[in-house]
């Protein structure tokens, strides 16, 4: 098995599929519906896409741990964890403080602008994490694209 090739294409598809949701799923969506059903679909929507990163983020973590680059073994796991607590812990805020709002709740709607920059910056955060692992030296001296 080519661990570090099936790396390559993981991380592209993970990449790939994080960027076409933000830059292209989101944005769509808020001009095509109406607000109120813009957000509950993609309150239906978020779950799966952070399972779906969730589980990339694992087979990407597998694949440089058999590929023996440790080092990207360890952001992929740091990416996934990052995906666990967008999921379980962050998503249920967000969705709770949206309901608050929408309820009338002042204080709902600044929880839910810090609680959103939260997520937008985490997703960054992981973006960043695995562009950058294509700059990072594996064990034979190539980048862990190569």
């Amino acid at each position: 098995m080519n661990w570090p090739l099936l790396l390559s294409w993981l991380l592209g598809a993970l990449a790939g599929s994080m960027l076409f949701f933000a830059t292209t799923v989101a944005p769509t969506v808020f001009r095509a519906l109406p607000a109120e059903a813009a957000g509950t679909f993609l309150r239906r929507l978020f779950p799966r896409y952070y399972l779906w990163g969730l589980g990339l983020s694992v087979l990407c973590t597998i694949a440089a741990y058999f590929g023996t680059n440790m080092t990207a073994a360890i952001i992929c796991a740091l990416v996934a964890s990052m995906f666990v607590y967008a999921r379980l812990v962050l998503l249920p805020l967000i969705n709770r403080a949206r309901d608050h709002k929408l309820d009338g709740d002042p204080a709902a709607a600044l929880a839910f602008r810090r609680l959103h920059l939260q997520s937008v910056l985490l997703n960054v955060l992981q973006l960043a994490l695995l562009v950058g692992l294509g700059l990072v030296p594996d064990r034979s001296g190539g980048a862990c694209y190569d």
